[in-house]
């Protein structure tokens, strides 16, 4: 089981701010978590789609899609930030 964790935009569109979430058999990545939320449909597969520029970081530190990720692990997924 990992926590994953919402922010900004994805937080209001998702209406979570978090969730305790069973990784699938096969799903050892941020690539394979980012892909089986897609598979949700709806605003899952619009807010997280590939094309769509969304972060992401593993245990509190940035994250590219072939982080590992394990038991117990926390995933926040945000977009990106600009500063002005």
């Amino acid at each position: 089981m990992i926590k994953i964790v919402y922010f900004a935009r994805l937080r209001e569109a998702l209406g979570k701010t978090s969730e305790d979430f069973q990784l699938p058999a096969g799903v050892h990545d941020v690539k394979g978590l980012r892909e089986a939320l897609i598979a949700r449909g709806g605003n899952w597969a619009t807010e997280l789609a590939v094309t769509r520029p969304v972060r992401a970081a593993v245990n509190q530190d940035m994250a590219r899609d072939d982080t590992a990720l394990a038991d117990g692990d926390e995933v926040a997924f945000f977009p990106p930030v600009t500063g002005g």
